[in-house]
């Protein structure tokens, strides 16, 4: 199942498990320490105080008591003494530990904090790369719904590079909605100006004559029509799986989509996707933009240079940088739509 990022009190998931970024006596802290052992109420701390503490890196299990979720995860994550003291493969194993831990309790969902990205002061983009990394290798064998919980931007925010690159893109691409349905309007009347002056009148809703499928038939019966239908958005992304040399469970987890979201794509040759995961399927196939562009259309969607979602997406395409990950990224500082995620 995919990674989700989301804006939201960690206390307040409906989830399986949440991970506390706990300290090492397991005791009620402050951060997202405190506001879960405030949420769970006393009990928790009942039950951590039986537990012998905890070593960094490491995770023990309670109940969730008041919470939604059924279990509190506890793993402590290293302090930041400027990266050179293990810091990365210590919080990297708060990931991994916690999953796994997770994964023996039959957890289907889990929501995590950004560990020790507070008062422990590890840099939050370094510490969201470490994250990122520790998840997705898990889930490409596993199974798991996996929320991170982030209460800003802070976190998530790209490079200045990047963000000058994407703002440069994006003011050289956009173009406002008005002003692009007045342009259309105008285009219609030229058209419908040029029939009147050839003596045939066409109205706008028939203009279009002109841009038929190249294998639509020129005449025919309905029967001849349906016939000369074109591959599907499914037969696509299928044929090009193929193409690529790629397993269907490398193609949905590159996706960051759910496994069984991607089955209904495979059995349902009609499949119509949400344009979030139509584009993150064509991420984790590293199609070119025509390529990108063929596949939505096949699903009956495009791509809009009045949609910011559209070009920061197209932005990562043009420039081969298919990394999922760091899309959502962006596209969360933009306050955009994330690719994959959602299950349909």
């Amino acid at each position: 199942m995919p990674i989700q990022i989301v804006r939201n009190d960690i206390t307040k998931m409906h989830v399986d498990a949440i991970v506390n970024a706990a300290n090492n006596k397991l005791m009620p802290g402050g951060g997202v320490c405190g506001a879960i052992h405030k949420a769970a109420g006393p009990q928790l701390a009942a039950e951590c105080s039986l537990l012998g503490g905890c070593d960094t890196g490491a995770v023990k299990a309670t109940f969730g008591y008041d919470l939604p979720a059924k279990y509190v995860i506890h793993t402590v994550g290293p302090v930041w003494h400027g990266g050179e003291y293990g810091e990365r493969e210590a919080l990297s194993s708060c990931y991994k530990e916690s999953l796994a831990l997770a994964k023996e309790k039959g957890c289907e969902t889990i929501a995590f904090p950004l560990i020790s990205s507070g008062i422990f002061g590890y840099p939050k983009k370094e510490a969201l790369r470490v994250a990122m990394d520790a998840i997705s290798s898990f889930l490409m064998d596993n199974e798991m719904m996996v929320y991170l919980a982030v209460f800003d931007k802070d976190a998530l925010s790209v490079s200045k590079a990047l963000f000058a690159n994407i703002e440069e893109y994006i003011d050289e691409h956009y173009v406002d909605e008005a002003k692009l349905l007045d342009s259309y309007r105008r285009r219609m009347q030229e058209e419908e100006l040029n029939c009147f002056e050839k003596g045939a009148y066409a109205p706008a809703a028939s203009i279009g004559a002109a841009y038929q499928s190249d294998t639509a038939p020129s005449d025919g019966d309905l029967d001849d029509w349906l016939d000369a239908i074109d591959e599907s958005f499914s037969e696509m992304v299928l044929r090009k799986i193929e193409e690529k040399g790629m397993t269907n469970a490398e193609c949905y987890k590159k996706a960051n989509i759910d496994k069984k979201h991607f089955s209904k794509i495979k059995s349902n040759t009609n499949y119509k996707p949400k344009k979030n995961n139509a584009l993150a399927l064509a991420i984790a196939l590293e199609l070119s933009l025509d390529e990108t562009k063929e596949l939505l259309m096949k699903a009956g969607l495009a791509l809009s240079h009045s949609n910011r979602f559209d070009i920061i997406v197209e932005y990562f395409i043009v420039h081969k940088q298919y990394d999922i990950y760091e899309i959502n990224e962006a596209l969360f500082n933009y306050d955009q739509p994330l690719l994959g995620g959602a299950i349909e």
